[in-house]
């Protein structure tokens, strides 16, 4: 797909059920955007990590700084349990369905952290977040719970009652 900056990779197997990426793609940059750390997901979710980008983080940053310069990712691809937990269901991170966003870097070398900026930042960060629910089935920010306070997580899991956004 155009704007979108990466390449197939080789299948991923996992011994544990529900884990895995059969048709899996790592992305380093979208619409010019870099990305701190490459995502390896599947090719639904990145079309809708470009969406996110295009129609909803670029126009919240405008020329804030500058404009946007990267991305930073906290996580993408990674077979373990919901948050962490042990006996929790496998998270979208196991089968490439999920990103870990923790924050924006600016041109002007500014980088507006989840973490720090959720306050500092509120009305930037909330439209980031807000944005994202449509293009992602599930959408989780730091009024979520404890463990995404640091971090937008966003996933293309579908919900039955529509996006679950929090």
């Amino acid at each position: 797909m155009p704007g979108l900056t990466g390449h197939p990779i080789a299948p991923i197997a996992s011994r544990v059920q529900g884990c895995g990426l059969p048709d899996g793609v790592e992305v380093t940059a979208i619409s010019g955007i870099p990305l701190s750390l490459p995502i390896q997901v599947d090719c639904n979710t990145a079309v809708a990590f470009k969406r996110w980008i295009d129609r909803g983080i670029l126009p919240a940053v405008g020329n804030r700084g500058g404009g946007l310069a990267r991305l930073e990712v906290a996580g993408s691809y990674m077979c373990r349990p919901r948050n962490n937990q042990r006996g929790a269901k496998v998270s979208e991170h196991g089968r490439g369905h999920a990103v870990d966003l923790s924050g924006l870097r600016l041109r002007n070398g500014q980088t507006i952290t989840v973490l720090a900026g959720w306050k500092r930042d509120a009305r930037l960060l909330k439209a980031v977040h807000a944005s994202a629910c449509g293009p992602f089935g599930t959408v989780l920010g730091p009024k979520s719970d404890r463990f995404h306070q640091d971090h937008i997580h966003v996933d293309t899991a579908a919900n039955r009652g529509g996006p679950y956004c929090r």
